[in-house]
Formats: structure tokens, C-alpha cells, sequence
């Protein structure tokens, strides 16, 4: 991950609003429908949020009809790790 990608993943945790999502989508798959429900966040808002953590490589969304269906990544910890400190590989 080169220094670029790093900062990428270390912006997209410093947001509240980031976190808050990565906090409701922890437990399971969620729509972005749901996500609007449970924040206080305007829809563009919240799309672009969700596109900062999608660029970072830390959720993943699947359509579905109009909706979406957003996960935390698979490897999200990895980035994570990756993203940190004495961790440069590139």
C-alpha cells in the first residue's frame, strides 16, 4: 500500500459520520435505506461518506433493484493494519 492509499484509509476513519457507519454495518449487511434511517445526515451526505469508504477499500455494496446493500470488506482489517505505521510495502 503506498503512502497515498495509506492516508486514504487513515482519512476515512477520522470522520464520525464514517465511524457511525462502520458501527451499524459491524454486525450485518445493511441498505443504504436503513443506514438513512439510523443517521442524522442528509442522502448526498450520506452518499458521499459511503463513497469515501468504498474508495478506502473498507466497505463493499452489492445493487440490489434502487438499493444498495453495503458491508464492512472482507479484508477491511488488513487495509486497516496496512494503513498504520511500520507498515509501508510500497
Amino acid at each position: 500500500m503506498n503512502l497515498e492509499e495509506r492516508v486514504d484509509v487513515l482519512k476515512a476513519l477520522a470522520d464520525p459520520y464514517r465511524l457511525q457507519i462502520l458501527d451499524i454495518l459491524s454486525p450485518e449487511i445493511r441498505c443504504n435505506c436503513h443506514l438513512q434511517d439510523q443517521m442524522d445526515i442528509a442522502p448526498n451526505l450520506l452518499s458521499y461518506h459511503l463513497k469515501v469508504l468504498r474508495k478506502a477499500g473498507l466497505i463493499v455494496g452489492t445493487k440490489r433493484g434502487r438499493w444498495i446493500d453495503y458491508a464492512i470488506a472482507p479484508d477491511a482489517s488488513e487495509i486497516v493494519a496496512g494503513a498504520l505505521p511500520g507498515r509501508i510495502s510500497g
